[in-house]
């Protein structure tokens, strides 16, 4: 089928499976000059390697996703230039699934995901500041500290009416302040701010369903992506007294990276993945400064390779699962359906649920209920 047999030879993303030589090629690429970034890499750490928990769960996620050649084309595209990637579509067309599928086709690592709802600021993606946290602590610590008593300096021998005067000023003010305790426990680096640490390899950040953040946040990305850095104001203020700053990250809060100069300055840009749902429009300066990719709902075609894909059944050779394609086109005709419906509904039959031929009509409602439409 096109969707599988379709391939180019400056493409990177591929969408068939893991492939080592591709992420050379992509590591190895020189950038525009204009997205050419110079963050130096902390040598002392390491993102999350392609193992674990979060790896599986992103290898899984992203090995069902079945690209098409335009698709292809559009995700390449913005490999290339290093700019985020807008994906438009209606819900449950694998908006998000697209990006789990790049991260997962070219081994970077599990996803960092920013979920966005209408009170996400741009900080929340940054860092994160325990502030109150570390004030608590600084009180704890002062309790700790033992007072000064009063009259020690007087009863010493060689003591003179100053020194006496002096120990007393000092035991009526209390003890001493405790030093407030290093600031490097109390931040940590959001998701954009750990795909933005300099590496030499790209990590994936699924900024998801944007449309639904407040109207500035577009507006304040735009800094972040073409600088392809940020200034955590509480390091740089205390750069002089300490200049790098180890912190923690979105995957790990006892990572560890060190910061030097309150700054975060990528090497290679991250691959930046923005979904919406259609529901407001950006602004043509944030437009400008990405690649947009609109998905259609998939077709009978690609239904079937979803299928074969995420469940192992060739569609074609079993009339029950062909059926089941067909009647899920013809419910999207009059709502939209989640492509996750007809991999349910299927499931449900491998497990030999609804299986009375009177409970057909009960079983597809149940299963492709509308998600938009008169029968929502």
């Amino acid at each position: 089928m096109e969707a599988e047999a379709v391939v180019k030879d400056w493409w990177l993303y591929h969408g068939t499976g893991p492939g080592a030589d591709r992420r050379a090629r992509l590591e190895a690429g020189s950038p525009p000059p204009w997205r050419d970034f110079t963050g130096t890499p902390d040598p002392g750490y390491a993102p999350p390697a392609c193992e674990g928990p979060a790896w599986e769960r992103t290898r899984r996620r992203g090995e069902g996703y079945v690209p098409d050649e335009q698709e292809k084309d559009v995700v390449n595209t913005a490999l290339h230039l290093r700019r985020p990637l807008l994906i438009t579509g209606k819900p449950g067309v694998g908006k998000s699934t697209l990006a789990y599928s790049i991260a997962s086709d070219l081994g970077l690592g599990p996803v960092l995901h920013w979920p966005i709802t209408s009170r996400t600021v741009l900080r929340d993606g940054l860092y994160l500041y325990d502030a109150i946290g570390r004030l608590q602590e600084a009180g704890l610590e002062q309790l700790r500290r033992p007072a000064t008593p009063v009259g020690r300096a007087a009863t010493a021998p060689d003591a003179t009416t100053a020194d006496t005067d002096t120990a007393a000023a000092l035991a009526a003010a209390g003890p001493e302040p405790a030093p407030a305790p290093s600031i490097s426990r109390y931040l940590r680096l959001g998701p954009l701010g750990t795909a933005l640490l300099p590496q030499d390899r790209p990590r994936v950040l699924l900024v998801d369903e944007i449309d639904k953040s407040d109207i500035d946040l577009p507006g304040d990305l735009l800094t972040v992506f073409e600088d392809g850095g940020f200034v955590i104001p509480e390091l740089a203020r205390l750069a002089q007294e300490d200049p790098t700053v180890a912190i923690g990250t979105d995957d790990d809060p006892d990572a560890a990276v060190r910061v030097a100069q309150g700054r975060v300055q990528c090497r290679y840009f991250p691959v930046v993945v923005l979904t919406s749902n259609g529901e407001r429009d950006f602004p043509p300066a944030f437009l400008r400064r990405c690649v947009r990719l609109h998905l259609e709902p998939p077709g009978e075609e690609k239904l079937a390779l979803i299928v074969r894909r995420r469940l192992g059944i060739d569609v074609e050779a079993g009339g029950e699962y062909q059926e089941l394609v067909r009647d899920f086109i013809d419910r999207a005709g009059d709502g939209d359906l989640a492509t996750d419906q007809l991999l349910n509904a299927i499931q449900l039959r491998l497990a030999g649920a609804w299986s009375a031929p009177g409970d057909r009509d009960r079983f597809l409602k149940t299963v492709m209920q509308h998600l938009t439409g008169p029968t929502a």
